[in-house]
């Protein structure tokens, strides 16, 4: 399972550009939440060849001293529950500050691997000014650039070598639906419904991860495991930070999963929240229901169902060949359409598609419509295939690869997702030379 490097450290000090550099991004996915100022930064990032998350804890209170202190050692106190890796970032422009100080105390009495990683040193006269910050007591520091990025291989070589090869026990190959969803949306009530019934046929699994909770569901002909996180923490440590924290647990439900579903409440819009959620599902290519829950509470007449399933896909364009059920939970509506439509999801994303057959129907629709040439230069597709991997890749062989631009990926996918029952399944497409 992939691991979460969080990046900790006072404001300015260049935490959301080394996010940006890490995630080979420029800007990063933002949820503001209401009655602060502050960026919530989640990613993906690999180094020779290993995946994990990173997260820009970011944000803060402003127009206060003592608040903005506090805010910036909740980052803090997360990052140390739910990150495997910390990268604590100070800055050699400014030295060492009190505030500096007081998050080097904190992070010396965790039991976390922490960095210290000291920013801005683009000179050889800096290195010579990073000395004093050995004295925060954290042991080695690695100088780097966030800026040019140099001193970031070196980082990120110590960064994978310190992940801990997680032992996960043996769990059998049945499909895995993972329950996620802002907080209040009724996940927990979603698992009860599902469960509650007869509760001698569910088998808790202990000790399989870290942080998931695998529970078997095997009745009506279905026989998967439901991974869940809701709960494992006290309500004392969900208050300090509920938004950020929940989505920091839902990468970790997240990455275990085949199949999510994401819960949204029918009484607010598709938020920035659910989004950042979403981001997460199609990042990590898993399979995803999207389940709009208390629709019992939604003064409604024919047309209902029909706005605010466009309404959602509009927010999730270009990837919007997702399912949608209308759920009320509480009074168990649609329990059991939502379980069919997530096997069928499961199905779309486990397929292989023959190549012979690949070939015979995408090539014809290439022919109808070919790549736009560039420069006077014709690109010719010669070859399609699936590649053997978890979720749905397919290579397309081609002359000249590299001028294959974005909208015509997009007809490629569309016509794959014509051809084939893809709903729900985020797919990648490949240009190869030939």
């Amino acid at each position: 399972m992939p691991n979460i490097v969080a990046i900790v450290g006072r404001p300015n000090v260049g935490k959301s550009t080394l996010f940006n550099r890490l995630t080979r991004t420029k800007s990063a996915i933002v949820d503001e939440t209401s009655g602060v100022t502050r960026d919530r930064n989640y990613g993906k990032a690999d180094w020779n060849g290993i995946e994990f998350s990173v997260i820009d804890t970011g944000g803060y209170v402003v127009n206060s001293d003592n608040i903005f202190e506090e805010e910036i050692r909740k980052q803090v106190k997360l990052a140390i529950d739910e990150a495997d890796v910390i990268l604590f970032l100070v800055d050699v422009e400014n030295g060492i500050t009190d505030l500096d100080t007081a998050v080097a105390n904190i992070l010396r009495r965790s039991k976390k691997k922490v960095f210290l990683v000291v920013n801005k040193v683009d000179t050889t006269e800096r290195h010579g000014d990073t000395h004093e910050f050995y004295s925060l007591g954290l042991g080695e520091l690695y100088s780097i650039s966030s800026g040019n990025g140099s001193g970031t291989g070196d980082l990120l070589d110590a960064v994978v070598s310190s992940f801990e090869k997680t032992k996960v026990d043996e769990i059998s190959d049945l499909p895995k639906f993972a329950i996620v969803g802002r907080p209040n949306v009724g996940k927990s009530s979603l698992l009860n419904a599902l469960i509650g019934e007869e509760r001698h046929i569910v088998t808790p699994v202990a000790g399989t991860t870290r942080d998931s909770i695998y529970t078997r569901y095997n009745k009506y002909g279905h026989d998967f495991y439901l991974v869940d996180t809701a709960g494992l923490r006290k309500k004392s440590k969900v208050k300090e930070d509920i938004e950020f924290y929940s989505v920091m647990r839902a990468i970790r439900t997240i990455e275990t999963s085949d199949v999510c579903l994401l819960l949204t409440d029918a009484t607010s819009d598709f938020e920035s929240q659910d989004m950042n959620i979403m981001h997460q599902i199609t990042s990590n290519k898993k399979g995803v229901v999207i389940l709009v829950n208390k629709w019992d509470l939604i003064e409604k007449d024919s047309k209902s169902t029909k706005y605010y399933e466009e309404a959602i896909k509009k927010e999730l364009q270009p990837f919007d060949d997702v399912p949608i059920i209308f759920t009320s939970v509480i009074n168990k509506q649609r329990i059991h359409k939502v379980l069919e439509t997530a096997f069928r999801v499961y199905t779309n994303r486990k397929q292989r598609i023959a190549t012979s057959e690949l070939n015979e129907v995408m090539l014809k629709d290439i022919e109808a419509y070919p790549p736009p040439s560039v420069k006077g230069k014709f690109i010719k597709i010669k070859y399609v295939t699936q590649l053997h991997t978890h979720y749905p890749l397919f290579v397309f062989y081609c002359n000249l690869p590299q001028y294959v631009n974005a909208p015509y990926m997009r007809y490629l996918e569309n016509k794959l997702r014509e051809h084939y029952d893809l709903c729900g399944v985020p797919i990648q497409i490949y240009m190869r030379k030939k």
